[in-house]
């Protein structure tokens, strides 16, 4: 009788360490995998400075305020093909964090490919956390976006023809502006931009990630404040008004395609036009491919394209 009792001990305790094994492991591989997203998305892409290739003329620091980090960099066409080119506004990311407008992986694929058909592309630096909160970063962006409208004529750019895109915060920071353009007119953007490029968004629901666990970044970012959530939220934001949205995301990513579906969705309900790219592509990799040659970069063309016949000429 002490037998069986014990043996049935021993094996509710066997049973016990088991669970309590697979409880661990779930845990610890939770834990990773919260690393790992918070890692990717702060990633603001390919580090390094980018290189200047031939045929392209740079503009560097040219400042939109008085913060050391309010500063874009212009990348001309040395031979201009027309004196009214369209402009490629382009926006870091780095989990509302880090990240720099001269990053290899934010600019050089893009810059290569877009300046040599003509087209003038910027790359925009804003200030950051832990000082600067997203909303107020969105307001930088605005304020770049409108001294870049100024100036340029003087660059041989045309004011009208912006395409405004951001990978990962900048991301959300530019769909944040597109989703409500008034907002950025109020802070001196002179007019409506052709269209807005989120590439894999780090953010286009705030509310919906800030109710459901989230990797910390999340909460340095959106703080605590539901208010703050909903008027940092893309998709609580949107209007009208909106500017045409093509959301490129990462299908390896288990919230983006979801996000931006929804966003796509809710986009149709009030009349504005929005696409969703879905790649089989990392989070970094969005925003490092995009402009080598494919159809990955093919498939962005398309849309920028459809916005504007000069547009669609030039890419060709």
């Amino acid at each position: 009788m002490h037998s069986i009792v014990a043996r049935f001990k021993l094996r509710h305790l066997c049973l016990f360490m088991l669970v309590l094994l697979l409880g661990t492991q779930d845990a610890s591989a939770e834990r990773r995998t919260a690393r790992q997203d918070r890692t990717e998305l702060e990633s603001g892409g390919a580090l390094g400075p980018a290189t200047l290739p031939a045929g392209v003329r740079l503009i560097s620091d040219v400042p939109y305020g008085p913060h050391e980090l309010q500063r874009m960099d212009v990348y001309l066409p040395s031979t201009p093909s027309t004196k009214s080119a369209p402009v490629i506004f382009m926006v870091h990311g780095g989990g509302w964090r880090r990240g720099d407008k001269g990053a290899r992986g934010v600019v050089t694929n893009k810059m290569e490919r877009w300046v040599a058909k003509g087209f003038i592309f910027i790359s925009a630096n804003y200030r950051l956390l832990p000082d600067t909160a997203p909303i107020a970063q969105a307001y930088d962006i605005a304020r770049a976006l409108g001294t870049a409208q100024a100036q340029a004529a003087a660059w041989g750019g045309d004011a009208g023809k912006f395409i405004v895109m951001g990978h990962s915060a900048g991301a959300h920071l530019v769909a944040l502006l597109g989703a409500s353009p008034a907002s950025a007119i109020a802070e001196g953007v002179r007019q409506r931009w052709l269209g807005t490029i989120p590439l894999d968004s780090a953010a286009l629901n705030v509310v919906e990630i800030m109710q459901a666990p989230h990797p910390g970044l999340y909460d340095d970012a959106f703080g605590d404040k539901p208010a703050y959530w909903l008027a940092a939220s893309p998709y609580h934001a949107l209007q009208p008004i909106a500017t045409p949205m093509l959301a490129v995301c990462s299908s390896r990513r288990d919230d983006a395609c979801p996000q931006a579906h929804a966003f796509a969705a809710r986009a149709d309900r009030l009349e504005v036009r929005a696409q969703v790219l879905e790649q089989d592509l990392s989070h970094g990799e969005i925003n490092d491919q995009l402009g080598l040659p494919g159809p990955y970069t093919e498939a962005v063309e398309d849309f920028m394209g459809s916005l504007d016949l000069q547009v669609k000429r030039m890419l060709r």
